[in-house]
């Protein structure tokens, strides 16, 4: 039996910013303030990802230029859940590999990207409390990934040569891309 309340029960679903919005390329601003504005900003962006079937999700995400991301990610048979308050990426190591990267602000696109196999990531709770979370496989992926949005960098950004020029092609056909708007 679980005790206590299932992360985003409570918060509401929030519209996602799409590759284009200007939030996305923007580093994001340490949180300062560790109250109920924040817990309740973490369960709408619980909320949310789990809303877009999303294994990961950083504020900016939903229009918040914040250091804040969530994560339900399973590996390896594992399900790695929680939240990250002004993360800092410490770590990178083991293999770069390339696999299969996606985005909630990219709906239904995905290309292969070069991420670790192995990431740490220091920050706080929700209640300011030091966290640290280690990553392996395809978690360490979601760890670089949501740290990477926090910088104002997505996944494209990283896609080089005929993987990227592919994407674009695909972000440009793409329903949900805005007309005339670069990405």
């Amino acid at each position: 039996m679980r005790h206590g309340s299932i992360p985003g029960a409570h918060g509401r679903v929030r519209p996602l910013s799409l590759l284009g919005d200007p939030v996305l390329h923007t580093r994001c601003e340490d949180v300062t303030d560790f109250g109920p504005e924040l817990a309740r900003l973490v369960e709408d962006m619980f909320a949310t990802m789990y809303a877009a079937q999303g294994v990961g999700l950083a504020a900016n995400q939903v229009g918040e230029p914040l250091r804040v991301f969530v994560y339900d990610c399973p590996d390896d048979d594992v399900r790695h859940l929680g939240h990250v308050v002004n993360p800092r990426l410490v770590e990178r190591d083991g293999i770069v590999w390339r696999g299969p990267e996606g985005c909630l602000s990219l709906p239904g696109l995905e290309a292969g990207t070069e991420r670790h196999d192995i990431a740490v990531v220091e920050g706080f709770t929700v209640t300011g409390e030091p966290v640290t979370v280690v990553g392996t496989g395809f978690f360490a992926r979601c760890l670089q990934h949501e740290c990477d949005h926090l910088e104002g960098t997505v996944y494209a950004d990283r896609v080089t040569g005929l993987r990227r020029r592919r994407l674009m092609r695909q972000v440009a056909r793409a329903p949900w891309h805005r007309a005339g708007t670069p990405a």
